[in-house]
């Protein structure tokens, strides 16, 4: 099976954009264990919102997921779900955080996915920088033709 591995250049950033996801698994449960930091909404609203928003981003993930190892080979891959946003798998990262916020209806678990968010953008424009690099105009003509990094009519 092929197995990527992210050039030295981004492993930093590849270890800082998972670290918010982290902090949320590890510290989201203690909102309901210690009841502190609980979101201003009913749990059980919270509990089912984040549920939801979470099978999204899992299904975001699994979709780019699946594309990735059945087509990526060292070429650019602009179909799939790259077709209609460039970075799937930093969007299914921050759906998922937002996601497991709301799910352990932790306000703190939610800032830490609102501090991801500068994060992943920082990531994205240094991938982007790289990816222009080694791919140079198919590149620059794929992101004309996607314009949307992580939110399609977003950003």
């Amino acid at each position: 099976m092929f197995h990527y591995r992210p050039p030295k250049e981004l492993r930093a950033l590849f270890i800082l954009h998972y670290a918010p996801l982290l902090l949320i698994i590890l510290i989201g449960p203690l909102t309901a264990l210690y009841h502190v930091w609980e979101l201003p909404l009913p749990k059980l609203a919270s509990i089912i919102l984040g549920l939801a928003i979470f099978l999204m981003g899992t299904f975001v993930y699994f979709k780019w997921e699946i594309f990735w190892h059945r087509t990526y080979r060292g070429q650019l891959v602009t179909g799939g779900i790259f077709q209609y946003i460039r970075h799937p798998h930093y969007t299914s990262i921050l759906i998922v955080g937002f996601g497991l916020a709301f799910f352990f209806y932790s306000l703190f678990a939610l800032i830490v996915a609102m501090i991801a968010i500068p994060i992943m953008i920082w990531s994205i424009i240094d991938e982007e920088h790289l990816l222009t690099r080694q791919y140079g105009d198919a590149y620059r003509d794929y992101m004309k033709t996607v314009r949307w990094r992580i939110i399609p009519r977003i950003f």
